[in-house]
């Protein structure tokens, strides 16, 4: 069941890729949606992008990335 809240999009993704994200997803305890706004969330904070944390429901490491 989808939330009212969120936003729905058609995604196309490399199946290889999706697989290592539904394995990534199995070994956290999360579907494999939860895990890929997870690691968008992730990506978002590690580029100092603090509006990416807000409404998370897990917290997501404080580093930010330096190369730019």
């Amino acid at each position: 069941m989808t939330s009212p809240d969120k936003k729905s999009f058609l995604l196309r993704i490399d199946p290889e890729l999706w697989s290592e994200i539904e394995r990534l997803a199995a070994q956290e305890l999360r579907s494999a949606n939860a895990q890929v706004e997870y690691l968008l969330r992730d990506a978002l904070a590690r580029r100092g992008r603090d509006a990416a944390t807000r409404g998370a429901t897990r917290a997501v490491g404080g580093a930010k990335d330096t190369k730019r």
